[in-house]
C-alpha cells in the first residue's frame, strides 16, 4: 500500500515535528511542516531533525544534535528497512491475537498492568526527571506536578475504581418486553493506537495508556520524536514493566506514524494540532475507526476590573509562563480586558513576572526552554512581524543558542496578525482590549472554539453570562489550568479543539464500548406479537408499545368481550 505521504503530491514537506503546536503558517501533515506547492510535487526534499539508525524492536535511535536530509525515495527505503507497513501490520495482528485470547479482558490482567505502571513511575522517577530535562529543560518541580504526580494520581484512581467501572450497569426494561432485565456491559474495543505529543511527553503518553489498559485493550503507543529522551525512556520502561504481548511502543517519526495510521485499529487516540488531527481522522475514516482528538486552540482569559488583581495576575502567570513556558494546549493564549483596565493589568503582570523569574528571566531555572530550534524560529517570526514588534510592551528578548525567549507582553496586536491567528504555544502573551467587558464574548466567539476558556471576576452575573455564552472544551473561573486535575470532570475539546474526552472514569469509557444487553424469560410469550394481525391484536399491540396502561386495559377488556 503506498505511503499516505506519497498520496499527497501538492505539498512540500519541510520538517518533522509530530507534536502539539500552532496550526497557522507553520502547518504540518503527519508531523511535517508544509506549505502548498503545486509546481514541486514528489521530488520535494524532506529534512529530518535527527539522524536515524535501526533500533531493536520497533524504534529508531536518534541523535539530538545531528541532522540529515533525504529524498522521498530514500525515505521509502528507510521505512522498509526499519518500520513500514508490513511491520505495522504484523504488530497489529500480533496484538490482535493476544486480545482475542482474552488475556487483556480479565480484571486480574488489567490490575496487574496498572500496578506495574504505578511501580514504574515510583521506581524510575529520577530517570523521568532527567529525560524531561533533556527534552525541555523542565524544572523538577514542574515535572513532578504536571507529569509525575498527575500520572500517579490517574493510575491510583484506576486501581481503586476499576472493579466498579467494570461492573455492568443495571437499567430499567420497558413494559413491552416484560418479563425481562436490561443492563449496559462495558467491553474493551480491541487493539488501540495512542499517538502522544512532546510538551508533556510522559503524562500525555501514559495517561491514555492507563485508560486503554483499564478498559481491557491491547495498545500501541507512539511517543513524540520531538521529545527523544522521553520517547526512548518510554520504550525501555514499558518493555521492562508491562506485558509485551499486549502493550507496545513504536518510536520514530513520520514514516513510522504513516505506517501505523494505515492499519485498522479499534480506536485512535491522538494529542496534537488540529491540522494533524484532520489527517489522523482521514486515515481512520478508511476503516471507520473511531477517534479521540485532543487538540488545542487559542485559549482566552477575560480579566474584569472587578477582581482581586494580585491573585489574578499570579494565576495568569501560572497558566502561561509557569506552565511549561506556555507550551501547553490549555495555557493562556491571550488576555481580553477593557481599555481602561489594561495599563493596570499590564503593570501588575510585569511586576509579578520579575518577582517570579528575576530581573533577567533568561537566567531563571524555573522556566522551561523552547522545545526545538524550529519552534524557536516560529515564535521569533510571529513576534518580529512589523505590526506586532511595535506593540511589545514588555520582554521580547531571545537567545537562540539556549532556545529561550523571555516572557513577552504585546498590547493590541492586529487581529489579522499571526500572533492572533495562530495558537502561540510559547511565552508570548497578547493583551486584547475592548470597550466593555461584555464585548469579550463576541471576541472569543469570532474564533474557533478553544480547548479552555478562563474568566477572572467577582461579578456573579458576568460568571453566569460567561458560562452561558462561551463555548469551549472546558472553562475555569478565577484560575487557570487546574480544571484538568479534577478527575470527575471530562477533559476534551469541542469543534476545532477536538472531540472525545478522558481523565478518570472518562478514560475508561473512551476506550470501552457500552454494550446493550436485554435478557428475557421464556414465559409471558404473548400471541399478540405474532401474525396474523387481527384488529384485536393490532389494538392491543399498539397499546403495549405506547405503554399506556389505560389503553392496555381497554384493549384487554375488548379482547375478553370478544
Amino acid at each position: 500500500m503506498p505511503s499516505l505521504l506519497l498520496r499527497l503530491p501538492l505539498f512540500q514537506f519541510q520538517e518533522v515535528s509530530f507534536g502539539c503546536s500552532s496550526d497557522g503558517a507553520a502547518r504540518r501533515i503527519l508531523g511535517f511542516h508544509y506549505r502548498q506547492n503545486i509546481k514541486q510535487k514528489q521530488s520535494s526534499v524532506l529534512s529530518f531533525p535527527h539522524s536515524t539508525s535501526i533500533y531493536p524492536s520497533y524504534s529508531i535511535s536518534r541523535s539530538s544534535s545531528s541532522c540529515c536530509s533525504a529524498t522521498l525515495s530514500v525515505v521509502a527505503d528507510e521505512v522498509k528497512r526499519t518500520f513500514g507497513t508490513s511491520e505495522a501490520s504484523s504488530l497489529v495482528e500480533e496484538l490482535r491475537q493476544s486480545f482475542r485470547s482474552g488475556r487483556t479482558k480479565s480484571y486480574e490482567w488489567r490490575i496487574s498492568q496498572l500496578k506495574s505502571i504505578l511501580r514504574m513511575v515510583e521506581e524510575k522517577e529520577k530517570d523521568i526527571y532527567e529525560a524531561l530535562y533533556k527534552d525541555l529543560a523542565k524544572p523538577e518541580i514542574d515535572a513532578f506536578l504536571s507529569e509525575i504526580a498527575m500520572t500517579k494520581s490517574s493510575c491510583k484512581l484506576a486501581i481503586e475504581q476499576l472493579s466498579t467501572w467494570m461492573k455492568p450497569e443495571e437499567v430499567k426494561a420497558s413494559f413491552a418486553t416484560y418479563p425481562s432485565s436490561a443492563k449496559i456491559v462495558p467491553e474493551p474495543l480491541g487493539v488501540v493506537l495512542v499517538i502522544s505529543t512532546w510538551n508533556f511527553p510522559f503524562l500525555l503518553s501514559i495517561d491514555p495508556v492507563i485508560g486503554a489498559i483499564s478498559a481491557g485493550n491491547a495498545v500501541v503507543l507512539k511517543p513524540s520524536e520531538i521529545a527523544p529522551a522521553t520517547s526512548s525512556l518510554l520504550l525501555n520502561l514499558i518493555e521492562q514493566y508491562l506485558d509485551r504481548s499486549a502493550v507496545r511502543v513504536v518510536e520514530g517519526a513520520v514514516p513510522e506514524t504513516t505506517a501505523l495510521l494505515e492499519q485498522q485499529w479499534d480506536k485512535i487516540f491522538y494529542t496534537g494540532s488540529a491540522m494533524v488531527g484532520r489527517i489522523v481522522m482521514t486515515a481512520a475514516a478508511k476503516h471507520l475507526t473511531p477517534v479521540v482528538l485532543e487538540l488545542g486552540g487559542k485559549c482566552p482569559a477575560i480579566v474584569d476590573s472587578n477582581t482581586n488583581l494580585e491573585v489574578t495576575v499570579r494565576r495568569i502567570i501560572a497558566g502561561k509562563w509557569q506552565c511549561n513556558n506556555a507550551q501547553a494546549c490549555i495555557g493562556v493564549d491571550y488576555l481580553i480586558t477593557t481599555k481602561d483596565f489594561a495599563p493596570k493589568l499590564i503593570e501588575a503582570l510585569k511586576a509579578r513576572v520579575e518577582e517570579f523569574f528575576g530581573k533577567d528571566p533568561m537566567e531563571s531555572k524555573d522556566m522551561s526552554r523552547i522545545v526545538s530550534l524550529h519552534h524557536f524560529n516560529r515564535l521569533v517570526r510571529i513576534l518580529d512581524e512589523d505590526k506586532v514588534s511595535k506593540k511589545i510592551v514588555h520582554g521580547g528578548r531571545r537567545d537562540q543558542n539556549r532556545l529561550k525567549i523571555a516572557p513577552t507582553i504585546v498590547l493590541d496586536p492586529p487581529r489579522d496578525s499571526s500572533i492572533m491567528q495562530e495558537e502561540i504555544f510559547g511565552p508570548l502573551l497578547p493583551v486584547v482590549t475592548v470597550e466593555s467587558i461584555n464585548d469579550s464574548f463576541a471576541e472569543i466567539n469570532s474564533r474557533p472554539k478553544p480547548l479552555a476558556a478562563y474568566l477572572f471576576t467577582n461579578d456573579e452575573k458576568l460568571k453566569s453570562d460567561f458560562i452561558e455564552n462561551v463555548s469551549s472544551g472546558g472553562m475555569l473561573i478565577n484560575d487557570t489550568v487546574l480544571h484538568v486535575s479534577i478527575d470527575t470532570l471530562p477533559f476534551g475539546g469541542v469543534g476545532e479543539s477536538g472531540m472525545g474526552s478522558y481523565h478518570g472514569k472518562y478514560s475508561f469509557e473512551a476506550f470501552s464500548h457500552k454494550k446493550s444487553v436485554l435478557i428475557r424469560s421464556f414465559s409471558g410469550d404473548a400471541t399478540v406479537r405474532y401474525p396474523p394481525y387481527t384488529p384485536r391484536k393490532t389494538k392491543l399491540l399498539k397499546a403495549l408499545v405506547n405503554g399506556n396502561i389505560f389503553e392496555i386495559i381497554l384493549a384487554l377488556l375488548w379482547w375478553s368481550k370478544d
